[in-house]
């Protein structure tokens, strides 16, 4: 918390002491996080591709990645406080990164192979309306954009509003109940009235709590839904499969902490493209983290996934050292 006890707590230090906490408290073995469990990442891809508004295609490409890293296991996903090396997975962190990943799969994240691929969509959509449209990274990015825009904006105006207030009312004795409620009901009268003049929003009634923070239909004219959006201007045959048109990749780091942290380098912004710029600030904000803690989950997967090259690097590195 900050010093004022004014501030919410950072996804950080809620993931570091619910760790301490359940060691503390000697918890057994959490329940496994099974395929049909909402944690697991199938299920989690799901939910996230839906939030920000990605082809529902992508998620038997998101099932994949988990697959090949194993980080769909039951033993990795389980939270086991007494283990000696307990550990617990940022669900929705590792979801999100996923996701990432399956996007620089598909269009690289270059600045430049994401907006060739989103001409050859224009066109194929142009000329054939009546057909399933092609997912258009480029129109994605604008509705994304001015979307989140807006949703930061009100965020932030929420944030500057917020009353760090009890809603309850606090009194001492059974005498000044009366007194205090009815000075509390002339307050939150007085800034109904006051908010009024000001041509402001009123305060509204709470809304019921809900894990979605977008709301995406299909025939919207104001906003295009993609969830019905294909990628076959994305993805090519080969044999009985479908396999990426883009053959690239580039790694979010290579460098690790020499120590057994596995921690990955500091991210800067300008050391990567636009693309993938917006992108991971986009699910940061969604789930209010540090971009720096979204690219770290990235790069602990890619580790995962291109183990090959990874260990090619390492090898490339030792022999350097043994020639000086």
């Amino acid at each position: 918390m900050g010093s004022t006890g004014k501030s919410w707590p950072t996804y950080e230090d809620i993931y570091k002491k619910t760790i301490e906490i359940a060691k503390f408290l000697d918890l057994p073995r959490f329940p496994d996080i099974t395929e049909d469990c909402y944690l697991h990442p199938n299920i989690l891809c799901m939910k996230y591709l839906m939030e920000v508004n990605l082809p529902d295609e992508m998620n038997d490409l998101t099932c994949q990645v988990v697959k090949m890293t194993g980080i769909g296991e039951v033993d990795f996903l389980t939270f086991d406080p007494i283990a000696k090396m307990a550990k617990t997975v940022k669900y929705d962190v590792q979801a999100v990164a996923i996701i990432v990943i399956v996007l620089k799969l598909l269009f690289l994240l270059d600045d430049n192979l994401e907006w060739t691929l989103s001409n050859i969509a224009e066109k194929y959509n142009e000329k054939n309306k009546e057909d399933k449209p092609w997912f258009d990274f480029r129109k994605w990015y604008q509705v994304m954009k001015r979307s989140i825009d807006e949703k930061k904006q009100k965020w932030e105006e929420a944030r500057a509003k917020y009353l760090w207030k009890s809603e309850k009312p606090l009194y001492h004795s059974s005498i000044d109940k009366g007194v205090v409620y009815k000075r509390r009901e002339m307050v939150v009268n007085l800034q109904k009235q006051f908010s009024t003049l000001v041509d402001s929003v009123p305060t509204v009634e709470k809304k019921r709590p809900s894990s979605f923070q977008f709301n995406w239909t299909e025939g919207d004219s104001t906003r295009t839904c993609f969830h019905g959006h294909g990628l076959q201007g994305i993805l090519k045959k080969k044999g009985q499969s479908l396999t990426t048109k883009n053959s690239l990749y580039w790694l979010s780091t290579q460098k690790f902490c020499r120590s057994y942290c596995k921690h990955v380098t500091t991210y800067e912004e300008s050391n990567f493209s636009r693309s993938y710029q917006f992108i991971i600030n986009l699910f940061s904000f969604l789930l209010r983290i540090k971009t720096s803690s979204l690219h770290e989950e990235v790069s602990l997967i890619e580790k995962r996934l291109f183990k090959a090259k990874y260990s090619k690097t390492k090898k490339k590195s030792r022999s350097r050292k043994g020639r000086k």
